[in-house]
């Protein structure tokens, strides 16, 4: 089982991480939201530290975070790596889209992030990473606009956080 840490509340189980962003939604129920799911991931000496985010974020109003943090023996191809990384962001995604419906929120828009994009060496997995989102049901979103994974899971991934 996966722990979540929230920057001001702490550890958290997938359930009250689920909880916290009910509660998040219910107490402004006329703005708008956007859930999102991104995941990044940074090699080190013979392992790679995998963070995946998750993003509540009030449309126009600001946004609470959460995320998990992995470590995998490394891999040398970075594709391999990429590709890692969705099925993370795609894994979550799916539990707590299956935890909305059970909820009566299943109304609510969730986004996977994926640290692709354009420029750099992920430009020719952009196609098979949004592919691979798109079919299991989810909005994608490529560099620059996945800030879920590379600016929110990218800031666990380099720093010391636990």
């Amino acid at each position: 089982m996966r722990n979540y840490i929230s920057p001001t509340k702490g550890r958290m189980t997938l359930e009250e991480l689920f909880e916290d962003t009910i509660a998040f939604i219910e107490a402004d129920k006329k703005s708008s939201y956007s859930l999102i799911i991104g995941t990044d991931s940074q090699p080190k000496s013979d392992a790679a530290c995998f963070v995946t985010a998750i993003v509540v974020h009030r449309l126009g109003k600001g946004a609470r975070y959460f995320y998990s943090k992995t470590w995998e023996r490394a891999s040398k191809s970075i594709r391999q790596r990429i590709y890692y990384e969705t099925a993370l962001s795609l894994e979550v995604a799916s539990e707590i889209s299956r935890m909305l419906s059970q909820n009566g929120h299943s109304e609510l828009n969730v986004e996977i992030h994926c640290d692709v994009g354009e420029n750099g060496p992920t430009k020719d997995l952009i196609k098979e990473v949004v592919g691979m989102v798109v079919g299991s049901g989810f909005s994608a979103r490529i560099k620059p606009e996945s800030y879920g994974a590379s600016t929110v899971a990218d800031r666990y991934t380099k720093g010391n956080y636990k």
